[in-house]
């Protein structure tokens, strides 16, 4: 009879094994606080894409991958949170932010959904480009071409952009 090597334990086994492997996985990138959230999160993805795994995969390094990304996710997820204050500014700001330039906001509008995100995340959120290529879903060389062109177009369309260069 043939015993074949390459037969999947059940997935028990597998947390049971691999289980602290992953935890110090998700400590590291994400701290203790968040550790155990990120791990459950992996174990969760790993229990519903587990039927699908090939029997020969390296489950350890599959486990440790999934459980970084977990992990990458959480430390997003946080830094996109609010983060609370004691105090607040006595006096609100003089302007709207949203008062000037509507025509530049309307010449921004117009750009090409990728161009018109390139520009703002760039220009006005002050992301670099690797981040930029990572919301946008697209590579650096990729974000930073369509901020450029974004920009080229408002150049064009926009002309108080060439004017105020001018003056200086």
């Amino acid at each position: 009879m043939k015993v074949d090597q390459h037969v999947k334990p059940p997935f028990e086994a597998v947390v049971a094994q691999y289980g602290a492997t992953v935890l110090r996985v998700t400590r590291a990138v994400v701290g203790p606080a968040d550790a155990d959230d990120a791990w459950s999160d992996a174990f969760l993805a790993a229990l519903q894409a587990y039927p699908r795994l090939p029997a020969d995969t390296n489950i350890e390094a599959w486990l440790v991958t999934i459980a970084h990304r977990k992990a990458i996710d959480i430390t997003r997820a946080a830094s996109r949170r609010a983060v609370p204050v004691a105090d607040t500014p006595e006096s609100p700001a003089r302007e709207r932010a949203d008062a000037h330039d509507l025509d530049l906001d309307a010449a921004v509008g117009a750009l090409p959904p990728k161009q018109r995100q390139a520009v703002a995340y760039h220009y006005l959120a002050g992301l670099p480009y690797s981040e930029i290529a990572v919301i946008l879903d697209s590579s650096v060389a990729a974000a930073r071409r369509a901020a450029a062109d974004g920009i080229a177009t408002l150049r064009r369309t926009y002309p108080l952009i060439d004017t105020a260069r001018n003056r200086q």
